[in-house]
């Protein structure tokens, strides 16, 4: 499988990311040592404002790090995990279009949503619940959101790149949801109204969502590549192998 990935762009939100931690960090120290340094009536307020900033500095930096920092990374993930079903003529684009993961088949485009929660994990239509994490909710945790409504988003965006570039193609646009977790506590989404997986088991999802996709005209496929292709100029191709 072929893989194009912005590096520079990862290399940079990591440093980002790096950086911004370190700095809401010391604004919530800051916050806790400046009571003893001024005798400034407003000092609670300084207190406040600073517990504020930190906050939402370690947020930002958190929302960061999970995408650009941690081993694996997301994108790491999907390579192997794609490649098993993709491995001959896929090619997978991280970072670089209208979504951040893009697997372009010679049947259409499918759009992969990475989440990297854990916990009790379930979906029962577009419907998302997380449990089983008691306090860990409330320390360096990222909600999990609505994955159905990002991947629709998601994939919305995509489907207009691709109308532009070949406006009287029908392109099967379809969004698949992955969770990257190695050790996942509990995964119950068979009842996700948009295909939901661990990544594990993301080759069956893909090989049974593309199972019925007939081969798309020789045309109109190479006008949807060239448009992804164009948005990675100045990468080179990067073979991936899934066994590896």
């Amino acid at each position: 499988m072929i893989v194009l990935r912005d590096e520079k762009r990862i290399a940079r939100l990591a440093r980002t990311a790096q950086i911004i931690s370190l700095v809401g960090l010391l604004v919530l120290v800051a916050g806790l040592l400046i009571i003893f340094f001024s005798r400034d009536t407003r000092v609670f307020l300084f207190q406040l404002a600073a517990l504020v900033i930190g906050f939402a500095l370690s947020q930002v930096g958190l929302y960061l790090s999970h995408r650009y920092v941690r081993r694996p990374r997301p994108d790491q993930v999907l390579d192997k995990a794609a490649g098993k079903f993709a491995r001959k003529d896929g090619r997978l684009y991280h970072y670089l279009l209208p979504a951040p993961h893009v697997l372009l088949l010679p049947t259409g485009v499918v759009v992969l949503l990475a989440k990297y929660q854990n916990g009790h994990i379930s979906a029962h239509g577009d419907q998302w619940r997380q449990a089983g994490l008691g306090m860990r909710r409330y320390f360096g945790r990222e909600g999990l959101g609505n994955p159905t409504r990002e991947a629709e988003t998601m994939t919305a965006r995509v489907a207009a790149l691709v109308k532009e570039v070949a406006p009287s193609a029908e392109v099967p646009v379809l969004p698949v949801i992955v969770f990257t977790t190695q050790n996942i506590d509990n995964l119950d989404v068979k009842e996700s109204r948009i295909p939901a997986t661990h990544f594990s088991k993301l080759s069956a999802v893909l090989r049974q969502q593309t199972m019925g996709l007939k081969p798309l005209p020789r045309a109109d496929y190479e006008a949807v590549r060239a448009a992804f292709d164009a948005k990675a100029p100045h990468l080179l191709e990067e073979t991936v192998d899934a066994d590896a």
